[in-house]
């Protein structure tokens, strides 16, 4: 019944999310204020965002090293700044990344941000945490915004993903959301061959969709 729905009703928010996300729009969080830039994925109507964001609450980050890989509006790396870590915010998009400098000094924040195609532009270092809300629906993107939700048609992203991150993560706590949208087995499968295991933290159980929060572990 929910995926018949989805199927029913996607055309329509597609259409919707375009139209509604063509100007900024505020997110508030707790006691963080920011403003989300055309084009950047939206936290207010998506799940895995807020699911992330609760998962991080529970987490001691003071002092701690903190990744934000592909951060969007960067209300994540906001919440753990706000913990006390010290956070890298990464991201293609231009625009999110001018919104986000705005956003961490209106909350009076720090962030370091880095404008970087997955790692490219991120030295080797070890971090304490990486949050990682990746794009999965199997299709190449077409500009910067629709990177945000498609990882390529061979799944590209994850290719990249798993082939750079062993360098970052000795002794790291790396989390991922993913919905059962996308394939999943795919992914880890993507991933056991770049000798990463996917290891299932919880499921967390929505009206349109289960979304599943994954640790990933050498």
């Amino acid at each position: 019944m929910k995926r018949s729905l989805k199927k029913i009703t996607s055309p329509f928010f597609q259409w919707w999310f375009k139209k509604y996300y063509s100007k900024p729009r505020s997110f508030n969080y707790q006691d963080l204020e920011i403003t989300i830039a055309p084009g950047v994925f939206p936290p207010q109507n998506t799940y895995s965002t807020k699911i992330l964001l609760k998962y991080l609450e529970i987490l001691d980050l003071e002092g701690k090293t903190f990744l934000e890989l592909g951060c969007g509006c960067g209300i994540i790396s906001l919440l753990a700044a706000k913990k006390g870590a010290i956070v890298t915010s990464s991201d293609i998009n231009e625009n999110a990344l001018f919104q986000l400098e705005r956003s961490a000094t209106i909350n009076e924040l720090k962030l370091h941000i880095v404008k970087s195609d997955m790692f490219k532009n991120i030295p080797e270092s070890h971090y304490d945490y990486i949050f990682i809300n990746p794009p999965y629906y199997p299709k190449e993107p077409k500009s910067i915004e629709e990177s945000a939700w498609f990882c390529g048609e061979n799944f590209e992203y994850f290719k990249d993903l798993f082939k750079h991150l062993p360098k970052y993560t000795t002794d790291s706590n790396v989390i991922m959301i993913l919905s059962e949208d996308c394939n999943i087995e795919r992914i880890r499968s993507i991933a056991g061959s770049n000798n990463l295991n996917l290891g299932l933290i919880k499921i967390i159980k929505g009206f349109w969709e289960n979304n599943y929060l994954f640790e990933i572990k050498n």
